[in-house]
């Protein structure tokens, strides 16, 4: 199984035996959950649910120290090849997109989508989506930042063997709902994310895992503090 690190917040890092590394929403320097450096984040790919910074994060940065492909929906990487990032693939829902090592699927979700400028202004480029990721011989399920919905369910099957699923509440979905998710997917380990970052997400994972036990108990709750892997 590859590396699944969790660098914080909603940001993830898969890496392969193959030397494959792919970044997810690479929130990092103003992440207040890592202590990493966008510089320290090595991917060839990078994955984009939607445009709010919390999940754009340092893509343009990472994008152009790495030389890396940026895979999101195509108006968002429209604006991004407008910033400067230079190899940029573009998709929609239900359109699969291969890069190095793996294949990302791209599939609805519910939320917002729309990118704060140093202004104040806000741009929206396109729409949120959540991730099918097919890496190394294992499938995951980036829930993305969204609400609950039942076509979650068809999701599932594609075969999700790792779900991450927010369960910070107040923008996407809490624990409860998120447990209903767990049980709508039906993969084998779930790993929260998207909580305890700022005040209005403070969630405690402990009662997300009580949650996936009374609806899903052939999953296991992986929780992982910044930093921690899953795999590999």
């Amino acid at each position: 199984m590859p590396k699944l690190t969790f660098i914080g917040h909603a940001a993830f890092l898969l890496e392969d035996d193959q030397g494959n590394a792919v970044a997810i929403d690479p929130f990092v320097e103003h992440n207040p959950a890592t202590t990493l450096t966008a510089r320290e984040i090595k991917a060839g790919t990078i994955l984009l649910t939607h445009a709010h910074n919390d999940h754009v994060g340092d893509t343009v940065e990472i994008a152009q120290n790495n030389d890396a492909k940026v895979i999101c929906v195509v108006e968002l990487g429209d604006w991004l090849e407008g910033k400067g990032v230079r190899d940029v693939v573009g998709a929609n829902h239900g359109g699969t997109v291969e890069f190095p090592g793996g294949t990302v699927k791209f599939v609805p979700a519910w939320h917002s989508s729309s990118f704060t400028l140093e202004d104040g202004s806000a741009v929206a480029p396109g729409v949120p989506a959540g991730l099918v990721v097919r890496f190394g011989g294992t499938t995951y399920y980036f829930a993305g930042d969204t609400a609950l919905f039942g076509d979650m369910r068809l999701i599932g099957e594609e075969g999700i063997d790792v779900a991450i699923l927010p369960i910070g509440d107040h923008f996407t979905m809490g624990p409860a709902d998120a447990a209903r998710a767990a049980e709508l997917v039906g993969a084998g380990t779930v790993i929260p994310c998207h909580y305890n970052t700022f005040p209005p997400i403070r969630q405690d994972p402990e009662a997300f895992r009580a949650a996936v036990a009374k609806r899903a108990p052939g999953t296991e709750v992986v929780v992982l503090a910044p930093g921690e892997t899953y795999g590999g």
